[in-house]
């Protein structure tokens, strides 16, 4: 393979040489003339044609050619030998250029081409241009090659950058292509084959990157635009041509103007690039309001700043939708709002503490609580309003809680205001579990009145106790009543009416009934025994209880009963209503000034 490419060289090469008749190779004609004509004069002379004086002429005439073609010959050579120098220095220096290089003549072979050329195409081709246009890998690159190969017909000079494969079909890189014409030499053509392969590759991720800028810039949730000194759009993203209600191609060639979307049409002797009526210099900063072309108001803020003057002026801005600040300000606003009323309205104390115990924040109950507004408690130590026997145990907790020693829990406090107040304290670090500011949050209810049901409830469960108990006597002591009823029943078998200890033995029976009808009442109280209501007489019950009413009230006080006339009948436990009578008078007694 190398000695076919080393011969194919030397036969470009001498082909080559071949095309370069000259001045040179006409002074090589010249002196081989010359010697010639000499050669004809010493033949004249050996046959005696020329004699005399004319053979003394013809002789200096043969002499002077002799000696003009010698040194016409020997300049042809001096000159053959320094253009082969040349074409030598030539040859060398193409082939040290990294570039491949060749020279195709007007039949379309190799008139000259350097080792690049050949390593890039290592097998000889009688055809190299079409060896070319197979190593293109697409149609695009293929139609750019034939216009090179047109201008090179044409003698004009033309470039390209061409993707190109090698001999294996393995992409070899991409390639400048250049074609020139050779001054003096028609239908020769000068082909350069620039590697640019890394150069490709550094524009292809420069080109890529310059996309994803232009992406980025487009889509961006900012606005950004040019304009130049008449306020004309010179360069709009997508983002904000959208808010405009438009497309930046649209915007931009339609020659639309930056005034033409302000919801308030600026002075006359406004900039054209001012949107604020400014002084429309250096820096420019502010809120607009912006019209698009549906007429939705866009509320934003536009940062500009102003480069170059008269023709050359040049604004770089940027918008900012303020929609959705302004709603989520509003949000906020009535978030907090919210809060506040939720805080101070809180039917329970709620207050904020530093790390030092010191009230950051007081709602309404919580002043309310401590005997002040909540103004005057703020920045007061939060143990300065609690009860001194309850301050160790609030401040131990308060520290371990901001400390993270302990989880945040309650405590039970009395109020420094109120000792008979009594407040549960529940304490939550701000910012959850892992806050180490050491701020705190307390919740303070008031159990007063709960403390006091407890209190109640204890009492009423030793009430009930007290009551079983009595239950439990009652049921004996009705054993008693038992047997004296029956006792009095026996006396008053014995007695008749008439006897004076008739009617003691009567009251005593009756007082017994009265008693046992009591512990039926205390024994029904105490859910071991029910009520008996019957229809009864209240006049019939009212005169057998008036002699024992007779009998607590005491001899000071007189006792009337009037009856009624026509009354009705009750159904009632008689127990329960002489019970209740009883009640009456003995409070009517103990009511009375001097015991009646």
């Amino acid at each position: 393979m190398v000695a076919d490419v080393e011969g194919a060289r030397r036969w470009a090469n001498w082909g080559f040489e071949r095309q370069q008749p000259g001045w040179i190779g006409r002074l090589g004609n010249i002196a081989l003339l010359l010697a010639a004509a000499g050669a004809l004069v010493g033949a004249l002379f050996a046959s005696d044609i020329i004699s005399g004086a004319k053979a003394q002429a013809v002789t200096s005439t043969v002499i002077a050619l002799a000696v003009i073609s010698g040194f016409a010959a020997f300049a042809a050579r001096a000159m053959h030998t320094a253009l082969a120098g040349r074409v030598d220095i030539l040859s060398q220096a193409l082939d040290a250029s990294a570039d491949a290089q060749v020279i195709i003549a007007p039949d379309g072979r190799i008139a000259y081409a350097n080792t690049a050329f050949y390593d890039l195409f290592p097998q000889f081709p009688e055809a190299p241009l079409e060896r070319v246009a197979a190593a293109l890998s697409d149609p695009d690159s293929q139609a750019d090659f034939e216009r090179l190969c047109s201008r090179a017909a044409a003698g004009t000079r033309a470039i390209s950058a061409l993707p190109l494969r090698n001999s294996r079909g393995v992409a070899a890189g991409w390639f400048n292509v250049s074609v020139n014409p050779i001054a003096g030499r028609p239908g020769y053509s000068f082909w350069n084959f620039q590697d640019i392969t890394a150069r490709h590759e550094m524009e292809a991720v420069i080109h890529d990157e310059r996309n994803k800028l232009v992406d980025f810039l487009d889509n961006a949730p900012i606005g950004f635009y040019s304009v130049d000194g008449n306020g004309r759009f010179l360069f709009v993203n997508q983002t904000l041509a959208q808010w405009l209600g438009s497309t930046p191609a649209e915007i931009i060639a339609s020659g639309a103007r930056l005034h033409d979307f302000l919801a308030t049409p600026p002075a006359d002797e406004t900039a054209g690039f001012d949107p604020f009526e400014g002084s429309g210099e250096g820096e420019q900063r502010g809120e607009v309001a912006l019209r698009s072309r549906d007429g939705h108001i866009l509320e934003a803020w536009v940062g500009q700043s102003i480069v170059g003057s008269g023709p050359e002026l040049r604004t770089r801005s940027v918008v900012r939708d303020l929609t959705p600040e302004r709603e989520w300000q509003a949000a906020l606003r009535l978030s907090r709002e919210r809060f506040q009323r939720f805080f101070a309205n809180a039917p329970v104390g709620i207050a904020l503490i530093d790390r030092e115990g010191r009230l950051e924040e007081a709602n309404r109950a919580l002043g309310e609580l401590f005997g002040a507004p909540p103004p005057d408690v703020i920045g007061q130590p939060l143990i300065g309003f609690v009860n001194d026997d309850d301050r160790r145990e609030i401040m131990a907790k308060l520290a371990a809680a901001a400390d993270g020693a302990a989880p945040p829990g309650r405590v039970d406090v009395r109020l420094k205001s109120n000792r008979d107040k009594t407040c549960v304290v529940f304490l939550s670090r701000l910012g959850g579990s892992d806050s180490s500011d050491g701020s705190l949050m307390l919740h303070f209810i008031d159990v007063t009145d709960q403390k006091n049901l407890e209190i109640q409830f204890a009492q009423s469960q030793k009430m009930q106790a007290v009551g079983q108990l009595a239950g439990g006597v009652a049921h004996d002591f009705n054993n008693l009543l038992t047997a004296m009823i029956g006792f009095c029943d026996l006396l008053l078998m014995r007695f008749r009416p008439g006897d004076p200890s008739f009617a003691d033995i009567m009251q005593i029976k009756q007082n017994a009934n009265r008693a046992a009808n009591l512990v039926r009442q205390l024994l029904a109280f105490s859910r071991q025994q029910t009520l008996q209501p019957r229809i009864i007489d209240i006049t019939d019950v009212l005169v057998e209880l008036s002699h024992l009413l007779r009998r607590l009230i005491g001899e000071n006080i007189e006792l009337k009963v009037v009856h009624g006339r026509d009354l009705g009948l009750a159904k009632v436990d008689q127990g329960q209503l002489e019970q209740v009578i009883i009640n009456l008078a003995v409070n009517a007694r103990d009511a009375m000034q001097g015991g009646g």
